[in-house]
């Protein structure tokens, strides 16, 4: 709470000189999509949405998308390695799979595992945008919209009213421990055909660990084309292709024995159909999604080899009733299938129906919305939610009510079934697992100071009935004995009956350009978080989450010299200590700098350094995550 008030007091009193300054042209209110599927500003959702636009990948200290988001403000990624080898994206004290991933409209999340979700396959030079909506979503999107949704945004997809013209850029970067990383990009309009390509692949032999180094290798490839048609339709296509190769030692077991490698490979096709006309919007998103998983414990066992396929079909219709009114409705299919080794061969299909209403009633904006969702296994559900805000003068007062629900993936239900003999302290899938679900709401304001600086809080409170998770359990209480080991112990999958999270958020943006030479962008999250859970063991990823939070950015520029900031402080509950193993970190501090120099208009020269205090700690059962890294590149950008 110290440093809170100090951090606020701080940014208050630099609030003060910056309003004497030239107003700030860069909008704290920009359009979203999210929230509701229409365009509307953030300030008539109801909701607490941070936006990043995607060229910040580019100026501040990060290597991945996913470590991008790590440092957005009130985001929690829990990483077991570096440079987006594999994270787990949570918000709002959820877990993993609670959280739901969408690349232009349509979902990614993995039918296989949610620690494949901050795979995303779109390089970082065909982002144009990423809208994080921290809170429930489960009317609008379904399943695993708990915690909130990260939408990632691109060029192609969101090109409008665009100049004829090309781009290219490209970011070359060396460092330590082997460290090889590209980035390239080129993006093309004529007319009214837009088309983009772009390439990301961060390389290494990696930092020592327990008898091996953290090794990876990822590449992640993606093209779009887009097509206007007329002055009403338009087509476009993406594809992506994901590739990594990466050392996985205790990102899933807590064993000594444990020196395991992963390879997984991806591809991703997406075609959608737009038709705009006066008052009427209709869209039709065609997605799949084909993972390959290959897992090796160590070199006496075999691997697991795991086939995964997501379809899915959105069809969305807007209607706009008049100046204050649109009414939104549409469907979705998903078909969820995989072909394994380890887990069998599985199918599942789920379809939902929704509506929408955004409606502006003397100055009172409200969002309700109403969804159907059936799945073959859990049966039909019904999702309401409603926001609302109201804004009098500086200050937006906003709250939102709504259910949430989320059905098993393929590894909690499944993992381990196949294998003849399981080893202690393995994780157990459960097919008679129920659907998680949840009533969550929140109560917040914000505080525009000026065009320059807003303020942000949130109380939130999500009560949860039969969340997912993995308990430890003896043999003698395991559901199926068949392949375990008597007298030892695993961690199953489990329904808990009842998990109630209570927390505040605080979030600060700052953006600000002082005359012709200095700008500051710039983003600060404040997060105070309980869990209580009625289970009498700690369930595992419920109990990792922090207790308090902060995360920041901030990217400064004077001239032809620039340098970004980013980090992050986390306290959580005592972790239980694992014999031989580096422990999970209770409380971290990390940071990392970023500075760099124009050469002239096309080139830039930059140095970086990742964990700056060279701290040694580890988000995750006992995957350990690297200390200092130093790198340096050259960037090429020209238009």
């Amino acid at each position: 709470m110290k440093i809170q008030l100090f951090a606020f007091s701080v940014l208050l009193s630099f609030s003060a000189v910056a309003q004497e300054q030239k107003e700030d042209e860069k909008e704290l209110d920009p359009i979203t999509v999210t929230a509701t599927l229409t365009p509307l500003s953030v300030s008539k959702t109801g909701r607490n949405i941070q936006i990043i636009k995607g060229d910040m990948i580019n100026k501040l200290p990060v290597n991945s998308i996913d470590e991008l988001i790590r440092y957005i403000p009130g985001v929690e990624v829990q990483s077991r390695g570096p440079m987006g080898a594999q994270s787990n994206i949570t918000i709002r004290g959820g877990t993993f799979q609670q959280v739901l991933i969408i690349l232009d409209g349509i979902r990614l999340n993995d039918p296989l595992t949610g620690h494949f979700n901050s795979y995303i396959p779109i390089a970082p030079s065909e982002i144009d945008r990423i809208e994080i909506l921290k809170g429930a979503s489960s009317a609008v999107y379904g399943g695993e919209a708990v915690g909130g949704v990260v939408h990632i945004i691109t060029k192609t997809f969101a090109a409008k009213n665009l100049k004829d013209g090309y781009r290219l850029n490209s970011q070359l970067a060396v460092g330590e421990f082997g460290l090889r990383n590209v980035q390239a990009g080129a993006g093309f309009h004529k007319n009214k055909t837009t088309a983009s390509v772009g390439l990301i692949t961060n390389n290494a032999d990696g930092q020592p660990l327990r008898g091996a180094k953290g090794f990876f290798n990822l590449t992640t490839l993606s093209a779009s084309i887009k097509q206007e048609i007329g002055k009403s339709w338009s087509v476009a296509y993406r594809f992506g292709f994901d590739d990594r190769n990466f050392n996985a030692q205790n990102f899933y077991s807590s064993r000594l024995s444990d020196t395991a490698t992963e390879y997984v490979n991806s591809t991703w096709n997406h075609l959608k159909t737009e038709f705009r006309n006066n008052k009427h919007h209709f869209s039709l998103d065609l997605g799949s999604k084909k993972t390959l998983d290959q897992f090796q414990f160590n070199k006496n066992f075999s691997p697991n080899v795991n086939n995964s396929k997501l379809q899915q079909a959105l069809a969305i219709y807007d209607y706009q009733l008049n100046e204050n009114t649109t009414l939104t409705g549409g469907s979705q299919f998903i078909s969820r299938t995989i072909t394994s080794n380890d887990r069998g061969d599985h199918e599942v299909q789920s379809a939902g129906f929704f509506a929408l209403m955004n409606t502006k009633i003397k100055g009172l904006n409200l969002n309700p919305a109403l969804r159907a969702d059936w799945n073959e296994r859990s049966g039909w559900i019904l999702l309401p939610q409603i926001n609302a805000n109201y804004r009098y003068e500086s200050l937006l007062f906003r709250g939102s009510i709504g259910r949430t629900s989320r059905d098993a993936d393929f590894t909690e239900r499944f993992n381990n079934y196949q294998r003849s003999n399981v080893p202690a302290g393995s994780r157990i899938g459960n097919p008679e697992l129920g659907a998680e679900t949840s009533i969550s709401y929140e109560m917040g304001v914000d505080y525009y100071l000026s065009k320059s600086f807003k303020v942000s809080t949130t109380w939130f409170e999500r009560f949860h009935s039969n969340l997912i998770d993995w308990v430890r359990k003896p043999y003698d209480n395991m559901p199926r004995k068949v392949n375990l080991i008597p007298g030892a112990s695993y961690d199953l999958a489990s329904n808990i009956t009842k998990v109630n999270t209570t927390g505040i958020e605080t979030d600060l943006q700052y953006n600000q350009t002082f005359g012709a030479n200095h700008s500051v962008t710039s983003g600060i999250g404040f997060v105070w978080m309980r869990s209580r859970s009625s289970d009498t063991i700690p369930s595992l990823y419920v109990s990792n989450h922090a207790k308090e939070f902060i995360n920041f950015f901030v990217n400064y520029r004077y001239k032809v010299l620039g340098i970004g900031i980013n980090g992050l402080y986390k306290e959580r509950n005592t972790p239980v200590p694992v014999a031989g193993l580096v422990p999970l970190s209770k409380s971290y501090f990390l940071m990392n700098i970023r500075v760099d120099a124009n050469v002239n208009s096309n080139f830039v020269l930059f140095a970086q350094a990742d964990n700056v205090f060279n701290k040694s700690y580890s988000d995750i059962l006992g995957s350990v995550m690297p200390g200092r890294w130093l790198m340096c590149g050259l960037k090429l950008n020209l238009q």
